[in-house]
C-alpha cells in the first residue's frame, strides 16, 4: 500500500489539518463542486456542514487504519459499496481526489511538501481503488 514513512507524513499532515476540520471539509466540498459541477447533485438533500464532518471523520478513520490494511480494506470496500447506491460513479474518485489534494495543499500550506503530497496520493490511489472494487461488488 504506502511505505512506513508515507504513513508518518499522512500522520502527522492529517493532525496539522484535524484542528480545523470544518474549514477543511468545507474547502474540500468547494474544490470538489468548483472541479465537477455535476457532482453538487448527489449532495442535494444534505447537510454540507454534516457531510463535512463526516468526510473529515471518514479520512481520519482511514489515517487511524493504516497500521490495519485488512481492517482498512474491509472499511473502505464498505464504503464503496454505499457511495454506489448514493450514485457514485468510478469517474468521480478522480475528482475527489484532486480536490482532496488541492485541499491539503491550501490547508497546509509550505508544510504540503512534495513527499507529502506523494504520500497522500499514494493512500488516495488506494483508497480509489478499494472503494471501486466495493463499488463493483454492489
Amino acid at each position: 500500500m504506502i511505505s512506513p514513512e508515507q504513513i508518518h507524513l499522512v500522520r502527522q499532515s492529517f493532525a496539522q489539518v484535524a484542528p480545523v476540520a470544518a474549514k477543511a471539509g468545507a474547502l474540500f466540498y468547494a474544490k470538489l463542486f468548483a472541479r465537477d459541477p455535476a457532482i453538487s447533485g448527489l449532495f442535494a438533500s444534505s447537510d454540507m456542514n454534516e457531510q463535512a464532518r463526516k468526510l473529515l471523520d471518514m479520512i481520519g478513520s482511514a489515517v487511524r487504519m493504516l497500521g490495519q490494511p485488512e481492517q482498512l480494506d474491509a472499511a473502505l470496500r464498505a464504503l464503496g459499496k454505499r457511495h454506489a447506491g448514493y450514485g457514485v460513479e468510478a469517474a468521480h474518485y478522480d475528482t475527489v481526489g484532486a480536490a482532496l489534494l488541492d485541499t491539503l495543499d491550501e490547508a497546509l500550506g509550505g508544510a504540503f511538501t512534495t513527499a507529502t503530497r506523494e504520500a497522500w496520493g499514494a493512500l488516495y490511489a488506494h483508497v480509489g481503488t478499494t472503494m471501486r472494487a466495493g463499488a463493483a461488488g454492489a
